[in-house]
């Protein structure tokens, strides 16, 4: 199926059957940070954190909160496909990924009282607020990891809230939040594939692309040589 059938596959979804597996599998956020959080490979070694962010959500977090961040405050060029240089990765890639601090952790992450915050809470990407969940259409992203549970064309992936009492109210915001999170991730892989057109990087220099077209890593456009 093609990606534009995939969307509107999407924009048909019932929110009422996604609400249903929703509530099916059960979940309630016990702000244990660890979806905001490095990770722990098998090996004993941490990976940053790594969430898509659309363009348009990294200008809002740019002007979330206190605002005034610069685009590298806030994204970073998603790391995969990169390889490693000299200097540092270097490369073409595709999309963006949520800033992470020295530890590897999201930069609006917070802990208070014990409890994980995020700093950015009622400006958080959808790919946080959809979390644990995704669909499972073609197109679509899934968290690292193979789901844990699913009911119909809904996933749910580790966390230690699953199972838990959801209101229906709740199940019904989410389930509205997870059909967004799918029409935007199909309209964003289409747009990056329209869009994209190969640059010619040098050593030690990252491209990335997105919807709106090649940017650098500040989030300033690639000016093209014809």
């Amino acid at each position: 199926m093609s990606l534009t059938d995939e969307l509107e596959r999407a924009r048909g979804l019932d929110t009422d059957v996604l609400a249903d597996a929703i509530e099916s599998i059960g979940f309630e956020c016990t702000r244990c940070g660890a979806c905001c959080t490095r990770e722990e490979t098998p090996e004993g070694d941490t990976e940053p954190h790594t969430a898509t962010v659309f363009p348009d959500e990294i200008r809002t977090l740019q002007d979330a909160g206190d605002g005034d961040r610069e685009w590298r405050d806030v994204a970073r060029p998603m790391p995969y496909g990169l390889s490693e240089g000299e200097d540092g990765p270097e490369g073409e890639t595709f999309e963006w990924a949520l800033q992470t601090d020295a530890c590897g952790d999201c930069v609006f992450y917070e802990e208070q009282d014990g409890l994980g915050a995020c700093t950015v809470h009622p400006d958080r990407p959808l790919i946080c607020e959809t979390y644990p969940f995704s669909v499972a259409l073609d197109g679509t992203a899934e968290p690292a990891g193979d789901p844990v549970d699913s009911e119909g064309i809904v996933r749910a992936h580790e966390c230690e809230g699953l199972g838990r009492d959801i209101s229906r109210e709740e199940a019904e915001a989410l389930a509205e939040s997870l059909k967004e999170r799918a029409i935007r991730e199909l309209e964003e892989a289409i747009s990056l594939r329209e869009n994209y057109e190969p640059v010619a990087t040098e050593d030690g220099e990252i491209v990335v692309h997105d919807s709106e077209g090649a940017k650098r890593p500040d989030g300033t456009p690639v000016e093209r040589t014809e």
